[in-house]
């Protein structure tokens, strides 16, 4: 493919005139391994259900690193989320960690380009932890973003701070003139004591078609909990590959929440690895694909130490033509012994013409464990609409009450009060409730 040949040669270039740094390495790899694997088809186990080969059909343009962005902060004011004008931001413009439009204003975290923390005191943290999905994903796809990583950035909360404010991750790709092809990358540490609620959003400006491949590392230390919101509610002509990986080193608990809604075609990668004892994690999932949107939702659970617990629930609702996949898969290692590990998966088609695909697996090779998995798949109950009807209700309403009822348990996991209501405005307007009373 032409353009996967343009993308490499623009890297290699990149790479071989720029002077040595403590990411060369990792960097040259994984470009070595984009070249060998190239973007991931439909051959891949992994990508069975979703194809990328069409997203590679026209001429894609990289960020460029210093390049002048027609870009202003009253830009960044309008596309703010409730509650988020005095929160933390970190922001990516096009793929590139923006230091002129990124805010802290919390005391215990700071945030430098990943380039800069892999020559500090934060060195040993990068060396230890970045790279570590690349464990998980053999795809060329995520070798790329690996590729890319040198605009970066990394976020250190401090020990034993809780900041009182979230950190809004704010991916901005600006699709108004050209084809782009974005490469956000982040590493978090999470010190001892740490606590961190995230809140990961994607907004595309323009029509032109665009293509973010995003990866999220996190590590969480002892006795630290991490929150970590994702709301995907983008523009029509917007595609996303997003990896989000939680590595527990010490005993700790995580908290993560994927809302998606909108967009093109929609890829999340969602990894939890209990790397310590007695680790805890909750994992959810809302998708309501619509029209011909396609979103696939991939999360592994990795127990690599025993007495550690999950819980996972994934909900889909199908209409129009779109198509929704979950794949999840827990993995149990032979040292893993006494480990509680809980996934289910509910689905909702409203349409002949939409489609679900979906794979609950299990890897156990301990046997004092208790493990469970579970699917469904079906339609709205009709029992429930005639009885919302038999109260005066008609049954355009009765469907959207009884679709709401089904998306509140995972709305209900959102801790920030103002993300929460923003959520279910949104989702009342999908479901035309917006004007309705309950």
């Amino acid at each position: 493919m032409e353009n996967i040949d343009n993308i490499y040669e623009q890297l290699d270039k990149e790479l071989s005139m720029n002077g040595a740094d403590n990411l060369r390495e990792i960097r040259r790899g994984a470009l070595e391994k984009f070249r060998r694997t190239g973007i991931p088809t439909t051959r891949h186990e992994e990508w069975k259900y979703t194809r990328l080969s069409s997203l590679f059909n026209k001429q894609l343009n990289l960020p460029v690193s210093g390049a002048d962005l027609p870009f202003t902060r009253e830009d960044l004011n309008a596309l703010r989320l409730p509650g988020q004008a005095e929160a933390n931001e970190l922001v990516f413009i096009n793929g590139l960690y923006s230091e002129a439009f990124s805010v802290i204003r919390s005391s215990g975290i700071e945030v430098l380009p990943l380039a800069i923390a892999a020559e500090n005191e934060y060195a040993p943290i990068v060396k230890a932890h970045l790279g570590h999905s690349s464990k998980y994903h053999e795809d060329g796809l995520h070798a790329l973003n690996t590729a890319w990583l040198r605009d970066g950035a990394f976020v250190a909360v401090k020990k034993a701070a809780v900041p009182e404010q979230p950190l809004y991750i704010i991916n901005i790709a600006d699709a108004r003139t050209q084809h782009q092809f974005l490469q956000p990358r982040c590493l978090i540490h999470l010190a001892e004591r740490a606590v961190l609620q995230v809140i990961d959003n994607n907004i595309t400006i323009g029509n032109v078609d665009c293509l973010t491949s995003q990866v999220v590392e996190a590590v969480v230390e002892e006795a630290a909990f991490l929150e970590y919101y994702k709301l995907q509610h983008d523009a029509p002509n917007s595609s996303i590959v997003s990896t989000t990986h939680i590595r527990h080193v010490g005993k700790s608990n995580s908290h993560v929440v994927t809302i998606s809604l909108d967009g093109k075609l929609v890829r999340n990668n969602l990894n939890i690895v209990l790397d310590a004892e007695h680790c805890e994690s909750h994992m959810y999932g809302l998708y309501m694909p619509k029209g011909d949107d396609h979103i696939d939702n991939h999360t592994l659970v990795d127990n690599v130490k025993p007495h550690c617990f999950s819980n996972e629930l994934y909900k889909g609702v199908m209409s129009d033509r779109s198509t929704g996949v979950f794949n999840g898969k827990i993995f149990v290692r032979q040292q893993a012994q006494k480990t509680n590990a809980y996934q289910s998966n509910k689905n909702i088609l409203l349409s002949p013409d939409a489609t679900v695909n979906t794979k609950p697996q299990l890897e156990i090779f301990a046997d004092d464990v208790k493990c469970s998995h579970g699917c469904t798949i079906g339609q709205l109950d009709e029992d429930g609409i005639f009885y919302l009807r038999s109260r005066g209700i008609s049954e355009e309403m009765a469907r959207s009450l009884l679709l709401h009822g089904f998306a509140t348990d995972i709305l209900e996991q959102i801790k920030p009060l103002a993300l929460r209501n923003y959520m279910e405005e949104l989702i009342n307007h999908r479901l035309e409730l917006k004007d309705y009373e309950y």
